[in-house]
């Protein structure tokens, strides 16, 4: 696009006022409900939340209007004719005026009176070693929720990934829908820590760094030589701060091991975590998964010896 294009203050705000998730949706995109914001599909490190955006991996955000630059690669003018529905003037629908409300205080969600899900969903379908769920089960970190809907005709149920301070007190937690059908749940509590999130602390100067707590506990059951030892941590996203948060509060964790997804996302993280590390002198090291990730890779591992087996046995 040519030649300076002229737009009101009306039109520009009108166009930094689009509601985000309504707009992407219109578009094709797929959206994943992520606490109060709502998670790209196509780049899980976005979040969007009316008219406001943020990349978790760049820990930048803003605006409509920067959002669509940024997103589609187009130039100020191109972004605001898109987010004014071009010369058809088509209209998007503007985000809702929220009423003020106060920052609710980060709480545990309430807790079932077993793990009998947890234990199927982890052990069952992610093979993930009974030991290792037990061991986090047993040190608070690790348990089954049941919330209820807000009709309070559902029970939902998910494993609860509890991140603390260094007092030991919970600050972050992070819920896993524990059905197996279609896309379950996942995301983070409102009003958590980011700098606390689900991780454990051992005793050399390794620490291990994940995307997800199911990743996490995947790579411990692939390789459990001595695994109490190191310390581990899952971002529950693409943010580093949990990361930079354990290396600020123990001096002897001198070694990170970047353990990412095996994808686009996931290797950019890798590369940004990477520059962090080397303006903080810290020495580190990446291990990709085969797969995508790292339960990708512990799950394939398993079906392929059921398949070894069942040939010897025919």
């Amino acid at each position: 696009m040519s030649g300076y294009i002229h737009f009101t203050d009306e039109q520009k705000m009108r166009a930094n006022n689009v509601d985000l998730a309504h707009f992407l949706q219109r578009h094709g995109e797929k959206l994943i409900p992520s606490g109060r914001d709502k998670r790209l599909s196509s780049d899980r490190s976005i979040t969007v939340r009316g008219n406001q955006w943020y990349d978790h991996s760049a820990e930048s955000g803003g605006y409509a209007i920067d959002f669509v630059r940024h997103f589609y690669r187009l130039t100020f003018p191109e972004a605001v004719i898109m987010l004014l529905g071009g010369e058809q003037g088509e209209i998007y629908r503007p985000v809702q005026a929220e009423k003020e409300e106060s920052q609710k205080p980060f709480a545990l969600p309430p807790a079932h009176t077993d793990m009998r899900r947890v234990y199927a969903y982890l052990v069952k379908t992610r093979h993930i070693d009974r030991e290792v769920v037990s061991f986090f089960a047993k040190a608070k970190l690790l348990y089954e929720s049941c919330e209820q809907s807000k009709d309070k005709k559902k029970e939902y149920h998910n494993a609860v990934f509890v991140g603390v301070d260094e007092n030991n007190i919970p600050r972050h937690a992070h819920k896993r829908g524990l059905y197996t059908a279609g896309n379950s749940f996942k995301g983070n509590v409102a009003g958590c820590d980011p700098a606390y999130s689900f991780h454990y602390i051992g005793t050399t100067s390794r620490l291990y760094v994940f995307e997800a707590p199911i990743d996490l506990l995947s790579y411990i059951t692939l390789y459990p030589q001595d695994w109490q030892r190191h310390s581990y941590v899952s971002l529950c996203g693409l943010s580093s701060q949990a990361m930079l948060k354990l290396l600020e509060l123990y001096p002897q964790l001198e070694h990170v091991t970047l353990c990412l997804d095996n994808d686009r996302a996931g290797m950019d993280a890798t590369q940004k975590f990477s520059d962090q590390l080397s303006e903080r002198n810290i020495a580190f090291s990446e291990e990709l998964p085969v797969g995508k990730d790292w339960n990708n890779d512990l799950v394939a591992g398993v079906h392929q010896r059921q398949a070894e087996f069942l040939m010897r046995m025919s």
